[in-house]
Order: structure tokens, then C-alpha cells, then sequence
């Protein structure tokens, strides 16, 4: 009985070093080593500030930059998920009008046009930081007048929208996207050389 009792403990004391030291410190060293920026969180620094990460979605009131998608849980990571909303829920209806009949306004969109799915549902997580490529592309005319920017720029701003897209994975997997907050980013940058230039 006592053999039975001491290798249990020698068994519980080798598999609790393996599992919860070495393999937890392997995988760590391993993440850091080949891939420090995600494993770290793919955070995003700017005048040496934490403004966010590339993984998590916020919320851009501020008419001159692109808007991301909805999210139920205000953009919130801690309790991160979906609204759980069926089909044949009211409300599920009353806010994807809402949030379209919004979205138009702000973006002086004709009833014409078709809104992007993206821009109308959250998505599971309610932290997604991409929106697609045809969101995106719908709010250059509202960011050129909110910035002040000559017309003309309608081309540029597509051009950078361009420049920022993430193609399917293998070619396949998932749609054409862009990340709002390296997005928004990119198009301060590019703003300050726009301006300096005219």
C-alpha cells in the first residue's frame, strides 16, 4: 500500500513539473522567441503610448477616422461574445436597422446602396478589429470632407484602403479586410503629408 501511495505522489510530483513548469515555460520561450509580437499581444505603441492591438476591435466616434463594426459589448474584451440574438428575435431586427439607417446617415449614403454585412451585425467575439474592404471603402467621402481634404484624394483614400488589405488566408479562407485601428493610423500619417504637400 505504501509503494501504491508513494509512486502516485512521485507520479503526481513528475507530471505537475512537466505540465505546469516545463511545458508552459517551453511553449513561452518558444512564442517569444519565434513570435514576440503576438505572443505579447500584438499591442500598438505610438510616441511610445499603448493605443491599443491589432486584435481588438474600438470604437472610432470621431467622424474623420473609419468606423468599426458593431459590438454588443461596447468593444469590451473582458466579457467578449456575441449578443446571442436569433433570426426571429425583434430586437436583433430593430438594431441591424438602426445600425444601417445610421451608418448611411453618417456616411451620406443613397437607399440604393447595399451595406455591408459587417457594418450591420456584430461578430462573435464583438471585438473584431477588421472590417471588410467595401465598408471601408464606403466612408472615404465622409472622411475627406471631415478632414478637409480636396476631392481629389477620393483616389488616394482608396489607394491606401488598398494598400492596408488583408487577403484571405491561403487565398481561400475568410474575405478581404482591413484593420481599423492600423487603418486609421496609416491615414493620420498619410493626412500630415497630404496637408504639408497642398
Amino acid at each position: 500500500m505504501k509503494q501504491i501511495i508513494s509512486k502516485s505522489i512521485l507520479a503526481l510530483i513528475v507530471f505537475t513539473l512537466l505540465n505546469g513548469v516545463i511545458y508552459p515555460f517551453v511553449i513561452t520561450l518558444i512564442g517569444q522567441i519565434i513570435f514576440p509580437v503576438e505572443a505579447n499581444g500584438s499591442i500598438i505603441e505610438k510616441n511610445n503610448k499603448i493605443i491599443g492591438s491589432k486584435l481588438i476591435g474600438q470604437n472610432f466616434l470621431d467622424s474623420t477616422y473609419f468606423s468599426s463594426r458593431p459590438s454588443p459589448i461596447s468593444y469590451n474584451p473582458l466579457p467578449s461574445g456575441a449578443s446571442n440574438l436569433g433570426l426571429s428575435s425583434d430586437m436583433l431586427h430593430k438594431q441591424v436597422s438602426d445600425r444601417k439607417k445610421d451608418f448611411k446617415q453618417r456616411n451620406n449614403i443613397p437607399d440604393s446602396i447595399l451595406i455591408p454585412p459587417d457594418m450591420i451585425f456584430a461578430s462573435a467575439s464583438g471585438v473584431d478589429p477588421h472590417i471588410s474592404v467595401e465598408a471601408a471603402k464606403l466612408q472615404v467621402n465622409r472622411i475627406i470632407k471631415s478632414r478637409k481634404l480636396d476631392l481629389n484624394e477620393v483616389k488616394t483614400l482608396n489607394n491606401l484602403i488598398d494598400s492596408q488589405t488583408e487577403y484571405p488566408q491561403f487565398g481561400v479562407l475568410g474575405n478581404k479586410v482591413v484593420n481599423v485601428l492600423v487603418l486609421n493610423l496609416k491615414l493620420d500619417e498619410e493626412s500630415r503629408k497630404w496637408k504639408t504637400q497642398n
